[in-house]
């Protein structure tokens, strides 16, 4: 066999890099066909804020990446609540389950995490968005992750029910209820029910769990995520 000139070589690399990237788009563009747009451009900041947060601290090796919306954000004492755990904090505040799927590679992909534990849908149902838009995004995101990363164990915690929102009871019991059932039927992904637990003995969401603009939690609440969702982590 004959090597090929240099020129003649990095021509071939360059057609052939050109093609591997081209087949990226187009397999990242598969997986989020006919999904809505990010729900908001800001998220672009928190993309490069993590960014800037691993080139200040190298991220643990394999990580078991939280994500989602606020709950995860505000959740200060992860590090702390799972010292057992190599755990890494990628919540955004405000974000829609759909802005994880756009940003899979910034919030997930990138860690090659051992799991996932994912908190959204909060803000979609507020938004207006049915039970079946939240469940069809999420599986979404489990696609776009298992598709680079097979075998990647996703935890999905239920939305939970906050005093501000206690109109929103009955979207989020659907939404809840079809995430727990198609959870199920899949490998590698576990449904975890934090909405239970957080309601009285009436039904109505605990006012103690939650600071005074009654949807972020305080201490006692992530005190009980801790411990809810403990005893899914991959150790």
């Amino acid at each position: 066999m004959h090597a090929l000139p240099s020129s003649r070589f990095r021509a071939a690399a360059v057609v052939l890099l050109g093609a591997l990237l081209l087949a990226g788009c187009a397999g990242t563009r598969a997986l989020t066909a006919g999904l809505d747009p990010v729900s908001s451009p800001e998220w672009a900041q928190d993309m490069a804020r993590f960014a800037a947060q691993d080139a200040a601290t190298p991220p643990p090796d394999r990580p078991v990446v939280f994500t989602g919306s606020s709950s995860v954000r505000f959740w200060e004492t992860l590090a702390a609540d799972f010292p057992d755990v190599p755990v890494l904090n990628r919540g955004f505040g405000g974000s829609q389950v759909r802005d994880s799927v756009w940003y899979a590679d910034e919030v997930a992909l990138r860690y090659r995490p051992r799991q996932i534990v994912l908190y959204a849908g909060d803000n979609d149902t507020a938004e207006g968005r049915s039970a079946q838009q939240v469940l069809a995004d999420t599986q979404a995101f489990v696609r776009r992750i298992h598709a680079e990363l097979p075998g990647t164990q996703i935890a999905l915690l239920g939305i939970k029910p906050s005093p501000s929102r206690a109109n929103l009871l009955g979207v989020q019991r659907e939404t809840n209820e079809a995430l727990r059932a198609w959870a199920a039927t899949q490998r590698n992904v576990a449904y975890i029910d934090v909405f239970t637990p957080m309601l009285d003995a009436n039904g109505v969401p605990r006012e103690d769990l939650f600071i005074e603009d009654r949807l972020h939690m305080n201490a006692a609440g992530y005190a009980l995520w801790r411990d809810i969702i403990g005893p899914y982590l991959v150790r």
